[in-house]
């Protein structure tokens, strides 16, 4: 028995035959490529049919489908909700999906990416054996996914873990608007777009990020001027840096878990920082319990998402540990 994994993001879907003890028979990927709406439901009915043939044809009976999905998921009726595809406000993805398939025992399971990310390594990565976990994302936005005495919280719309808007720094600005205030300061593009900013600012500057015209600026490069002691880049990580230890040390307090796993784009060549973001968080958060709690990495870069689809697919939606 196997499932098939689907891992849905702003810029492609994979999807995998996975046995249930997690090994990848095999492997599918397709860009987005500028699709939209329904275009992009189309995709994922054309990748998924790919893998329906090849379990086919290898003789590979298929229990179940997982998808992970970059917003949310009504749980009930497989509708989402993903800001990164446009025309998915109320897109009926279950729906599609079922009716591409022409089998009705196989069962579907959606959730959001977040939840999938730290199911993903809970069940092969970094918080194997733990019930009380945070996977804190960083990419172009900021998102958590939390699991608490072996449940993952939802709440009442579904969208818990919408980190970014954590309120870390008073007054308040209109620039926080479109995607609060954390995200404003220590998401990928919160990053490349205060260090933008503080070159234009700045005209007496000549450091390493001047040397290229402030459109071709980018987070890599503002990672790439940090490492070599470049001065803006070194403040807008050293800010990234205080705000994810304080939003760390805040959710510590809050839920108490055993570990906190940064990954995402960002980590990636942010790494190298957990270290420091710990020893930021401690300066904050409830004493006892950040002497408890570990902090680290990812350790399914890029792959968390489409193992978390798979085990909500191998546990047929019921995770709860």
């Amino acid at each position: 028995m196997a499932v098939i994994a689907l891992d849905v993001g702003g810029t492609k879907v994979a999807s995998a035959i996975m046995e249930n003890d997690g090994t990848i028979r095999f492997s599918h990927k397709n860009l987005l490529g500028g699709r939209e709406g329904h275009d992009v439901g189309k995709l994922i009915v054309s990748n998924l049919s790919r893998q329906i043939e090849k379990a086919k044809y290898h003789k590979i009976n298929i229990e179940s489908i997982g998808v992970c999905i970059p917003g949310t998921v009504n749980l009930e009726t497989g509708r989402v909700w993903a800001p990164n595809i446009p025309q998915w406000q109320n897109y009926p993805l279950k729906e599609v999906i079922r009716n591409s398939l022409g089998n009705p025992d196989i069962d579907i399971f959606i959730d959001n990416d977040r939840i999938c990310y730290v199911y993903g390594e809970m069940w092969l990565g970094a918080a194997r054996g733990c019930r009380n976990v945070i996977f804190v994302a960083v990419g172009t936005g900021i998102g958590a996914g939390i699991i608490i005495d072996g449940h993952a919280l939802h709440g009442a719309d579904n969208i818990i873990g919408a980190t970014g808007w954590m309120a870390l720094e008073p007054p308040y600005k209109k620039e926080y608007d479109p995607m609060g205030c954390f995200e404003y300061y220590a998401s990928g593009s919160g990053i490349c777009n205060r260090a933008k900013e503080l070159v234009r600012q700045n005209k007496a500057y000549r450091g390493e990020l001047r040397q290229m015209p402030i459109s071709r600026i980018t987070t890599p490069s503002v990672f790439e001027a940090f490492e070599n002691g470049d001065p803006i880049a070194t403040e807008v990580i050293n800010k990234a840096v205080e705000m994810w230890g304080m939003a760390s040390a805040n959710l510590v307090s809050l839920l108490n878990p055993e570990k906190i796993i940064w990954g995402g784009g960002v980590f990636g060549p942010a790494r190298g920082l957990v270290d420091r973001i710990y020893d930021e968080a401690c300066k904050w958060a409830q004493p006892l319990t950040i002497k408890t709690v570990k902090f680290s990495s990812s350790q399914l870069p890029g792959n968390a998402g489409l193992l978390g689809a798979g085990f909500l697919a191998v546990k047929h939606g019921s995770v709860d540990l």
